[in-house]
């Protein structure tokens, strides 16, 4: 029983190298966490992370919050006309992936370290990961929705973060040109703003 929790618990670890093509997420746990008013409270930016990978359950609940499911056809965040125009995208050290929500799985979509695309790297190179968000243009209601549903995903993020002890900033500073490559987006795609996270120093 001993040998069979260890390897549970080494098969999960395995996930936050994110080395494999697919990556299935555990189930989000979404009960929990500081009462609201306690991490509005809390929240802040922050800018300076100690090099550390999120648990395996930490990933999952951060994914949910930015933009899973919490009804069938609705999701954790408001678009405007329930377009669902935005995507998640997620950026370590071995690649990016994206967040397939409805299958709860990350989805390799580039291999290799591209954070230098992200710039200001003394905020990124520490940060477990940084979310890239991306509006597709041509399933929203105009082009402004993308960014201002972006707050809505990046206020999220905020609060999750101030409840678990984790730091994370909301940053439209980046080399946008570079990222939109690095990511293999289309012209139809825009990249709103990027938000790393991780631990605080």
């Amino acid at each position: 029983m001993k040998n069979l929790a260890i390897l549970t618990l080494l098969s999960l670890l395995s996930v936050l190298n994110m080395s494999a093509q697919d990556v299935k997420l555990v189930a989000p746990q979404k009960t929990g966490g500081k009462p609201l008013m306690e991490v509005l409270n809390e929240r802040q930016s922050n800018r300076k992370f100690v090099k550390k990978e999120l648990p395996v359950q930490t990933l999952s609940n951060l994914l949910w919050v930015a933009n899973g499911f919490n009804r069938e056809d609705k999701r954790t965040v408001p678009t405007s006309q329930n377009r669902q125009e935005m995507d998640v995208y997620v950026m370590t050290e071995n690649g990016v992936y994206f967040y397939d929500a409805q299958a709860n799985i990350l989805r390799q979509t580039v291999k290799g370290d591209l954070r230098e695309a992200l710039g200001q790297p003394n905020i990124t190179e520490n940060a477990s990961l940084t979310l890239i968000l991306v509006a597709n243009i041509d399933k929203a209601s105009n082009r402004e929705a993308g960014f201002i549903d972006s707050g809505f995903i990046g206020q999220n993020i905020y609060l999750y973060c101030a409840s678990e002890g984790l730091g994370t900033v909301v940053r439209a500073s980046f080399k946008r040109p570079d990222l939109h490559q690095a990511l293999n987006l289309t012209d139809k795609q825009e990249i709103t703003i990027v938000q790393p996270v991780g631990y605080l120093e």
